[in-house]
């Protein structure tokens, strides 16, 4: 298990992102995988406001159920580790994209808000060739970081930064679950 050090971390226009690996067992990650297999997704979220009518698959988890989840836990302690603020998680859901998907660039606050989002890759496996990464842009909208979706990698990150996940490539059978847990200061 980790110290919670991030394997990587950087800075999008003065902004935080940190990637953990190995946070959590392997055990773990395949059974919220299997749990995610039969949860009910809605096509209900949108990037922005002009996005509405490309909505995309997301699972909305009650914040009791949600806190109890190991992946929570670690999270938080990820989060405590971090900061000298606290920060709660205020909103919790699990999106999934599949090939042929359209996940549009977004921010997950306002630039003033200082809250930051915990996003869990839990996949079986992965292969680098599916594609799948988070890509974050700058002010410019350039790529400026990425992050695979390695099953079991955290990435935190300050929620106003300019992100997409990408859906998998073609050859990808397997879906792309990211686990986003919202946190804010209190």
């Amino acid at each position: 298990m980790s110290d919670f050090k991030p394997v990587r971390s950087g800075e999008v226009d003065g902004r935080p992102i940190y990637v953990f690996d190995d946070m959590i067992e392997k055990r773990v990650n395949d059974e919220i995988y299997q749990a995610l297999i039969k949860a009910p997704f809605t096509r209900t979220e949108m990037a922005r406001p002009e996005t509405a009518a490309y909505r995309h698959w997301a699972y909305n988890m009650p914040l009791e159920k949600a806190r109890l989840l190991p992946i929570a836990v670690r999270a938080q302690q990820a989060m405590d580790s971090l900061f000298e603020e606290s920060y709660r998680m205020y909103r919790c859901y699990c999106n999934v994209a599949s090939f042929g998907d359209m996940l549009f660039t977004h921010t997950d606050c306002q630039p003033n808000a200082r809250e930051m989002t915990a996003l869990w890759f839990i996949q079986k496996e992965w292969d680098h060739e599916w594609g799948g990464e988070t890509l974050f842009f700058d002010a410019n909208k350039d790529a400026a970081f990425v992050a695979s979706p390695k099953p079991g990698r955290l990435v935190i990150f300050d929620g106003a930064i300019l992100h997409a996940g990408r859906p998998p490539n073609k050859i990808c059978t397997e879906p792309r679950y990211t686990f986003a847990m919202k946190f804010e200061k209190y």
